[in-house]
């Protein structure tokens, strides 16, 4: 049935916020060197893991032993949260003088604004509330585990533990680079920052993340974008109440601020992938609608593998993507390319 809409109201979206801290950094590094998983994926070699860990304090190597078990790291972060934390002093003095129940109910992952009563339930040690959440989380990868540790976790422990593996870290990574992580962190900080009224929050949020499409969704009022190096070239996920937090990785200019000649990555592989005219056609199809793999290739009259071999680049730069089944050209990363062309001069 056609409708014919006469409403004057916009379709609401989410305002961006963008904030950094080396502390984010340091917690986000306590993450990456216990997610065995994942580490072969990240930007620095596996070779500077390994020799990182081998260069650690035992101390430092048992509290990370500890993280890996328990994804203690996802405490951080959300304690972290919790206000704009000056320095690592302010942030342990915080842990410190919290009570019991409310560190509980902070390191408990937010699950959705109709659950919280739940999540403060569970944090006051009702079991029933723990399991609860624990049936809700179930198909996540460590949700369910991390909840029943932390609601039975013996309190005087727990902070010691978050306590000391931050301090611990910082101690033997962070402080010795500090000044160079701050500056790269700010420089990103302030570009993302200065974009805020010039692009709309969806457009910037898919720029500053490298190609994430963000879509407005219901209850998350706002979208909180932090700048880390660590995690490179991974974006990481988040949800604390009414928000989506963004990890996002820095850009390439913004680790070499003294450079103003070296561009975005993400601009080197869209005018790269636009650079070649079967990929340009293999747009143009994407942009009139949505296609599979079959039909581009019966329109173009190119052997599926060729097909297949341009569509991967396209993908690699963000500029393509595939939703239920068919590629479909990203939009708004295509439109971003001349803001993100003049940023670049201009910068």
């Amino acid at each position: 049935m056609d409708v014919l809409n006469h409403s004057s109201r916009k379709r609401e979206t989410y305002q961006v916020h963008v904030t950094q801290s080396v502390l984010w950094e340091c917690a986000l590094g306590i993450a990456a060197i216990t997610n065995t998983p994942i580490i072969k994926t990240l930007e620095k070699p596996a070779d500077y893991w390994e020799e990182l860990k081998e260069s650690l304090p035992v101390g430092l190597l048992a509290e990370l032993d500890f993280v890996s078990i328990k994804n203690t790291w996802k405490a951080l972060l959300q304690l972290l949260h919790k206000r704009d934390f000056h320095d690592l002093g302010e942030f342990t003095s915080y842990i410190q003088t919290l009570p019991m129940t409310e560190l509980t109910f902070i390191c408990l992952p937010f699950i959705g604004s109709k659950y919280q009563e739940i999540r403060r339930r569970a944090s006051l040690g009702e079991e029933s509330a723990m399991k609860e959440m624990m049936k809700l989380t179930s198909d996540h990868s460590f949700f369910p585990n991390y909840i029943e540790f932390i609601c039975q976790a013996n309190g005087k422990r727990l902070k010691e533990h978050l306590i000391n593996v931050m301090n611990f870290w910082y101690e033997a990574i962070i402080e010795k680079d500090s000044y160079h992580l701050q500056t790269i962190l700010k420089t990103d900080y302030e570009m993302k920052k200065k974009m805020l009224d010039k692009m709309p929050p969806e457009e910037l949020v898919e720029w500053a993340t490298g190609g994430v499409s963000y879509l407005p969704e219901p209850s998350v009022h706002n979208v909180l974008l932090i700048p880390q190096y660590i995690y490179r070239p991974w974006n990481i996920e988040a949800d604390i109440e009414g928000t989506k937090v963004f990890y996002y990785p820095i850009s390439n200019e913004s680790i070499t601020p003294n450079d103003q000649y070296t561009p975005n990555n993400f601009l080197v592989l869209k005018h790269k992938a636009l650079g070649d005219e079967v990929r340009l056609r293999i747009v143009k199809l994407l942009y009139e609608h949505d296609r599979t793999l079959q039909d581009i290739t019966e329109k173009l009259n190119i052997g599926k593998s060729t097909i297949h071999h341009h569509l991967k680049i396209l993908r690699a730069a963000k500029l393509v993507e595939i939703i239920d089944a068919k590629y479909s050209l990203k939009r708004i990363a295509l439109d971003m390319l001349s803001k993100e062309l003049e940023l670049y001069l201009n910068q």
